[in-house]
């Protein structure tokens, strides 16, 4: 059921829109502009390194373009995996500008594992690397007999990592031995400020000796209140902290770490992206042991995501490990089964319903119906804010590519138009005001450039 009167916010002076043409050239031209020659970095301000889930959805959209130029982009975010197994959230160009950076994180400094060049930060971010391979390895297969050979040099090198990165999650990231992977901060489940994390980041109580330190993002995005608070980012950085001191080591970090959830967003990723891993290694004749173990890891992740499920809602929560409590957030996270797959005919068909209902994408206020990242109805909506209400067009492209996997071809298709047309202003945004259609956040964004070219390619 609906509450609230949102619906008093006045229309945004749209843009011209663009054409499938126009839109696919603009959308090439920023993954060019933001492209350094080694790496494509997030945008061309606010983000100027690589980070992990970002590179993935980029490749999807390099691959459409040019498929020897995404190979180097996993080649590039790989060359900073770490000894075991790990892929850091952050791979630093040599830029300065964006806060934390190396010499915040001291990664190489303190812990073994990080490579010494290039420099990363300590954490990870949501597992959907096997998913970029999996469309590159696709694209060269469609293309010349060059690109086709250099896919499936890429599937052949980089298979092994990835099954060494499932592997590090499944070994240092699943604390109650459930197949419910853990996050220790919230930057790693990508959805920085989301609502799910205010219960478990509140208990985060910073040390006075916290170092001092200067924010760089507010400068770079038109208003404040689009993103995080001071005080979000000092428990952001105590955590950090917290990890520093104990040189990154991931069995230590667990158990000593302020912040330790259960998040299953990032579970339902880890099940969809090891069954991806899974499909790719039989077709390149990988290690048939290794090929079972990721079916394993995805059948028990996948059942711990439908473990979750509230049962009077049927949406899935998050687990505070510290606390021993649910986390029942009105969050895009609640769908999560829809990714990982595994539902009952019934169960699928409610889940359906309840998103494409007028608590989540049927309101009839947003301005395009795709999928906002906190309900419209929820006390919690913050339209503005980062990821606690707008819309964000890779988020909505994830739902779809896995909704197709999983044989859901109408929503999926539907999330599609209904994206495209939001992002036809031509600006790229990070993300997007759901009851204006405001662009908001950074500009000329890479990951929604790459994802807005992928679903053009369909055409």
């Amino acid at each position: 059921m609906t509450t609230g009167s949102i619906g008093l916010f006045t229309p945004h002076p749209q843009r011209p829109r663009l054409g499938s043409i126009a839109l696919a050239s603009g959308a090439a031209w920023v993954l060019a502009g933001n492209d350094t020659g080694t790496m494509v970095t997030a945008s061309p301000r606010l983000y100027p390194h690589m980070w992990s889930w970002d590179s993935a959805f980029i490749m999807v959209g390099l691959a459409q373009l040019d498929v020897d130029r995404a190979c180097r982009e996993m080649e590039t975010l790989l060359s900073g995996q770490w000894e075991d197994g790990m892929i850091p959230h952050i791979v630093f160009s040599d830029e300065d500008g964006y806060f934390p950076g190396p010499d915040r994180w001291q990664t190489a400094v303190v812990c073994e594992h990080a490579p010494a060049r290039p420099h990363t930060s300590g954490i990870c971010q949501p597992p959907v690397h096997a998913i970029a391979l999996r469309k590159i390895v696709d694209a060269g297969r469609r293309r010349s007999g060059a690109d086709r050979r250099r896919a499936e040099a890429l599937l052949r090198s980089t298979w092994p990592r990835l099954f060494a990165w499932q592997r590090w999650l499944a070994t240092y990231r699943d604390p109650l031995g459930t197949g419910l992977i853990a996050v220790t901060h919230g930057w790693e489940s990508g959805m920085d400020n989301s609502p799910r994390w205010d219960s478990p980041y509140a208990a985060v109580q910073p040390g006075d000796d916290l170092p001092p330190y200067v924010r760089q993002d507010l400068d770079k995005v038109c208003e404040a209140d689009e993103r995080p608070t001071d005080e979000e980012y000092d428990r952001y950085l105590w955590l950090i902290e917290e990890m520093r001191r104990v040189g990154y080591r991931a069995d230590e970090v667990v158990r000593i770490g302020s912040f330790l959830v259960g998040d299953v967003f990032l579970t339902a990723l880890f099940a969809l992206s090891c069954d991806v891993l899974a499909d790719l290694g039989e077709e390149s004749g990988q290690d048939p042991e290794k090929i079972a173990q990721l079916r394993r890891w995805a059948a028990r992740s996948r059942t711990a995501v439908l473990d979750t499920r509230d049962p009077e809602t049927g949406l899935a929560r998050d687990y505070d490990m510290r606390a021993h409590k649910w986390i029942a957030a009105p969050t895009i996270a609640g769908f999560a089964p829809l990714l990982s797959g595994g539902l009952a005919p019934q169960d699928q068909a409610a889940l359906l319903a309840t998103l494409e209902g007028p608590d989540w994408m049927g309101h009839p206020d947003l301005v395009a119906a795709t999928p906002p990242t906190v309900s419209p109805s929820s006390p919690q909506f913050m339209p503005k804010q980062y990821w606690r209400g707008p819309q964000w067009p890779v988020i909505s492209w994830l739902f779809s590519w896995a909704m197709r996997r999983n044989g859901l071809h109408d929503t999926a298709a539907r999330i599609r138009e209904e994206t495209l047309r939001l992002v036809s202003d031509g600006t790229f945004a990070e993300y997007y005001h759901p009851l204006t259609g405001a662009p908001l956040g950074s500009r000329s964004q890479s990951w929604t450039a790459a994802v807005v070219l992928d679903w053009l390619y369909e055409d």
